[in-house]
C-alpha cells in the first residue's frame, strides 16, 4: 500500500538521522535553542561542511527545520516529528509488554502432572 510506503520510508529517515551520536546531539542543542549552523559547527571537532551534511540529514528526516535570517542560517527542533517518533516507539513497547504477558500467561497455566492410567 503506498501510504504504508510512504510512512515506512518516513520512518527510516526518522530513525537514520538519529542513529548517529553527533546528529542526536545537534537535536537536543536545537530543541533547548535555536542555534545558527556556524554555532553548532563551533561546537564539533570537525568542519563546517560536515555539520551542515548533519543538519541536511536531519532536515530531510524533518526533525529539525533551518530557515534563513539575514546572512544566518538558523536551525530548530521540530516537536512534532518527535512525537511521531516517541508514538511509534510506543506502539512497539507496547506490542512487547502484551507479548511478554501472553507468555507469562501461557507459562502460568496450571499443569499438572499426568496419573497414572489417565489419557490425555
Amino acid at each position: 500500500m503506498v501510504v504504508y510506503e510512504t510512512v515506512s520510508d518516513e520512518t527510516d529517515r526518522i530513525f537514520h538521522a538519529l542513529a548517529d551520536a553527533t546528529r542526536r546531539d545537534i537535536v537536543m542543542r536545537v530543541v533547548q535553542r535555536e542555534q545558527s549552523v556556524s554555532t553548532l559547527a563551533a561546537s564539533y571537532a570537525m568542519s563546517f561542511a560536515a555539520v551542515q551534511k548533519h543538519v541536511a540529514v536531519l532536515e530531510r528526516a524533518h526533525l529539525v527545520v533551518k530557515e534563513r535570517r539575514g546572512r544566518e542560517q538558523l536551525v530548530h527542533g521540530n516537536p512534532e516529528t518527535m512525537r511521531k517518533a516517541t508514538l511509534l516507539l510506543q506502539h512497539y513497547e507496547e506490542l512487547w509488554r502484551y507479548r511478554a504477558q501472553r507468555m507469562r500467561d501461557i507459562l502460568s497455566r496450571d499443569v499438572s502432572p499426568k496419573k497414572e492410567g489417565e489419557d490425555s
